[in-house]
């Protein structure tokens, strides 16, 4: 229903802001990780937005990035799952840990956020592991271009994580050895798949 807001900043609070559009103020609810995003009261924001909607109330909940707003409506999904126990896991966790923790079934990280016990955690690795891909992982943290040698970069980078899997690492370990690489644009799968191993040892 209502995608964005785009407006000023009119009061940053504990868990939410408020932001004035066209002189009407919007209360939304915001994981505390993004509301540190923010800049001061007087500034102009843009966040991406969902829409709570129950019997007794709605509730606006934002986000600075849409990649955010994506994994908050993936965890909403989870039986046992609400905005607020999504937001908590958002607050606790970067958008990039949590995906990590979800896809390595890394339940004792995710049980760290306030409210999401073994069981959660355990609920969420099971509902949404095969909902958080790491192609998707590696999209996201793409450089967002979409020329012939950024697409080539990427394709290198699969190869590669599929290589890294293979020799026995796990997702999580080879995706973030892949990013971390510092592999330059024209690096090709041997390339990177050597400096992804450098970094892995390191770690």
């Amino acid at each position: 229903m209502i995608g964005f807001l785009k407006g000023t900043v009119e009061a940053i609070y504990e868990d939410r802001v408020m932001i004035d559009v066209n002189g009407i103020g919007f209360n939304v609810s915001m994981p505390s990780s993004q509301l540190e995003m923010l800049d001061s009261p007087g500034n102009d924001v843009k966040v991406y937005t969902y829409l709570a909607v129950r019997e007794d109330a709605m509730q606006l909940f934002g986000f600075i990035t849409s990649d955010c707003l994506e994994l908050f409506k993936l965890l909403i999904q989870v039986n046992g799952i609400g905005p607020k126990g999504a937001l908590a896991l958002l607050s606790s966790m970067s958008t990039e840990d949590l995906r990590y923790a979800i896809i390595s079934g890394d339940s004792k990280t995710i049980s760290k956020a306030p409210g999401i016990g073994a069981k959660t955690a355990q609920r969420i690795i099971i509902d949404l592991k095969d909902k958080v891909s790491v192609r998707d992982m590696l999209n996201v943290y793409s450089t967002g271009n979409s020329s012939q040698a950024d697409t080539m970069l990427d394709t290198a980078r699969s190869e590669a994580i599929e290589a890294l899997t293979a020799l026995g690492y796990s997702s999580s370990e080879a995706l973030r050895a892949v990013k971390e690489s510092g592999a330059p644009n024209d690096a090709d799968v041997e390339t990177i798949i050597k400096l992804a191993f450098n970094r892995i040892t390191r770690l």
